[in-house]
């Protein structure tokens, strides 16, 4: 084995914040190496934000034509998908993501990409086992992590003789499901979930919880149930899965129990969509000395710094919001931080995400219930999306908005738009509330007539009294 070769940098995973600072630290002339061991660009090309998106597209596509007799179109037949065509689209788009990162990053100068697997043997020195059965030593004072995190598999008595499917290998079949059941009702559950009644699925959602999207205010959780509900999906709320089984004929029995009682539940597939396990476990982290939490996520401080001075962990291996846009920003902080010599940090940083079920859910800042919780002094605009005229000429004016405002000071605290195109709707209000904006200016603002924006006017004029 070559001695230990020395870098200015070390980075373990090419994520989204891990590919942008190799790349920052090259042109910076410093001397960089990233280490990733399955494919670059990590979840979010590979099996997360890229994948998931082509597909829930495919999806809309079936569900618009379904609906091609609502807007005075006849089509003939009945809507089929093949399924192999939608995983072809969706496998050549990731490639090209992959592909142009990929390509980044090997002609990036002082860039060392090393595909293999990574882990400490001391502090500063990490050992990698390339693909080719090659051992490498490494050493540098400065280590970041984005090794980010992977699907959790589920907790059910029986679930070990069951091919259940998680976020990312349910994108790999090549047929429609009989019957989806989905464990789990966040993001990942809901959008696949949806996605997969439109391909023609019989869609059963199991919740733990009182709700749906823990993160929302009950009011915006019972909106999408709603949505979700017309849409044919079954959903079951304050429901345990206790245990499954596969039957004579390749079924999968599903025992649930709520408060009606226990009941079986009979599906062709099972996907796992509840929690995510951090990718601390190879790191062999304790020869590091770096501290993480009781499910592995690695402790950081505000400029995301483990306990160790000079190692960093990024993106969603540090625990909270798992994000793609959480990830580059973290990339952006320690690029200004380690190479520009700046001081920022990741406190009091905006949370904003878009749920990509149709129609969309984007959210920013607050939750009204956050917002109490803190005690402070709160009004609220809210509005049914049957009352913008653009989403009515359109005929998709399912959902609501919704904002939080200070009452005080009339800046916009927080807000949740579910509706058509709400992802870009709750865009327009982040930039108002970046440049610290009172709502009286969306308020009274000439917007196009006729978008989805000026829908904004009407909002600030809802206040409940």
């Amino acid at each position: 084995m070559p001695g230990i070769a020395k870098y200015d940098v070390i980075i373990i995973g090419s994520g989204q914040a891990g590919g942008p600072l190799a790349t920052a630290f090259g042109q910076a002339g410093k001397k960089a190496a990233i280490i990733e061991r399955e494919h670059i660009g990590g979840t979010c090309i590979n099996e997360g934000c890229t994948p998931t998106k082509t597909m829930v597209a495919s999806a809309r596509v079936a569900y618009l034509t379904r609906r091609a007799a609502d807007y005075g179109v006849q089509t003939t037949g009945p809507v089929s998908v093949d399924m192999t065509v939608v995983r072809k689209r969706k496998r050549d788009i990731v490639e090209s993501f992959r592909g142009g990162s990929q390509s980044r990053l090997e002609k990036s100068e002082n860039v060392d990409l090393l595909m293999g697997e990574a882990y400490f043997i001391e502090p500063k020195v990490v050992e990698v086992r390339l693909q080719n059965g090659e051992v490498r030593q490494l050493r540098a004072e400065k280590i970041c992590l984005n090794v980010g995190e992977r699907p959790t598999p589920p907790r059910i008595e029986g679930v070990e003789q069951i091919p259940f499917l998680n976020s990312t290998t349910i994108m790999e079949l090549d047929r429609v499901p009989e019957h989806l059941l989905v464990l789990g009702g966040g993001y990942v559950g809901l959008e696949f979930g949806q996605m997969f009644r439109r391909f023609g699925s019989q869609v059963t959602i199991i919740q733990r919880g009182k709700q749906l999207l823990a993160r929302e205010d009950s009011d915006i959780a019972e909106e999408v149930t709603k949505i979700l509900r017309e849409d044919g999906v079954e959903v079951l709320l304050e429901t345990s899965a206790n245990k499954v089984a596969k039957t004579a004929d390749g079924q999968i029995q599903l025992t649930v129990q709520s408060a009606e009682g226990e009941r079986t539940i009979t599906g062709s597939h099972l996907l796992a969509a509840a929690g995510r396990t951090p990718n601390s476990d190879t790191l062999n982290l304790g020869v590091a000395g770096i501290t993480t939490d009781k499910k592995g996520y690695i402790q950081v401080n505000d400029r995301m710094e483990t306990n160790v001075p000079g190692i960093y962990a990024l993106g969603d291996v540090k625990g909270g919001p798992a994000f793609t846009h959480i990830s580059y920003d973290d990339f952006r902080i320690l690029r200004t931080n380690l190479i520009e010599h700046g001081n920022a940090s990741i406190a009091h940083r905006m949370l904003v995400y878009t749920v990509f079920i149709d129609p969309q859910l984007g959210r920013v800042g607050m939750t009204e219930t956050e917002a109490r919780q803190q005690g402070r002094n709160i009004k609220i605009a809210r509005m049914p999306m049957s009352y913008v005229a653009r989403a009515l000429e359109v005929d998709e004016f399912r959902g609501m908005m919704k904002a939080i405002v200070d009452a005080d000071t009339d800046q916009i605290l927080g807000a949740c738009i579910l509706g058509l195109e709400g992802g870009e709707i709750m865009s327009m209000l982040e930039i108002a509330m970046l440049g610290k904006l009172p709502y009286t200016v969306l308020r009274d603002g000439v917007f196009a007539h006729p978008t989805l924006a000026e829908s904004l006017n009407n909002l600030f004029g809802s206040f409940e009294s």
